[in-house]
């Protein structure tokens, strides 16, 4: 087992879970009855709430909070400063606390710098929100994001490309793995990989050289 690294600098309130292997860096604070799993990065000034659930593999970068009420699955990347939301509407004067409501960041997704997701919101599996975006709505599975108020621009691969129109034959293929995809019941879906299983450690489906799609 790999011992979970803490900055000098960053405050871990007890009781709280932190998984091996994950690393706290420089003035972050965890609350206490935060879960943290393994190998995750928590960037300079991440603040984690009480209750907040994060999962392995998870990469949060700089100035991000994450309030009472957030889940985020595995293999998420939460660009730098960007929000989340907890109460729908807040007033100074007045106790909100027990009614903060539930946003899940589903596994695989990504949030771009200084995008806002509001409250009550659900982010697909490997969606992808553009940054500065904000999001008032759930994002589908894999679906791309962009905008005030974000809205549909198209889908991405799990290795974050944007995929092309469907040929013929219904195919997306991500132009950096070679994976293929189809929209299926208005949802997209890898065809030559398990939802649940990990992406393979630098191989690419059929060999393919990366190249950037000129529709990114």
């Amino acid at each position: 087992m790999q011992t979970p690294f803490v900055h000098p600098s960053a405050y871990v309130d007890e009781p709280s879970s932190i998984g091996e292997g994950t690393r706290i860096w420089h003035f972050c604070h965890v609350m206490p009855g935060a879960r943290i799993g393994r190998r995750c990065v928590l960037g300079q000034g991440v603040f984690v709430a009480n209750g907040v659930v994060i999962g392995d593999h998870v990469r949060i970068q700089n100035n991000v909070s994450l309030y009472e009420g957030t889940i985020v699955e595995d293999a998420v990347f939460l660009g730098p400063s960007c929000v989340l939301t907890n109460v729908t509407n807040p007033r100074a004067e007045i106790d909100r606390r027990g009614l903060y409501e539930k946003t899940l960041i589903r596994r695989g997704a990504t949030i771009g710098a200084n995008a806002t997701i509001l409250c009550g919101v659900t982010v697909g599996r490997h969606a992808f929100v553009g940054a500065g975006a904000l999001v008032s709505r759930d994002v589908p599975d894999y679906a791309l994001v962009t905008g005030v108020p974000a809205r549909r621009t198209g889908s991405m691969s799990r290795h974050g490309q944007k995929l092309g129109r469907p040929g013929a034959d219904g195919i997306m293929v991500c132009p950096e793995s070679g994976y293929r995809y189809r929209i299926e019941a208005g949802i997209v879906r890898c065809l030559d990989l398990d939802e649940e299983a990990p992406l393979p450690s630098g191989g690419r489906a059929e060999g393919k050289p990366y190249q950037r799609s000129r529709e990114g």
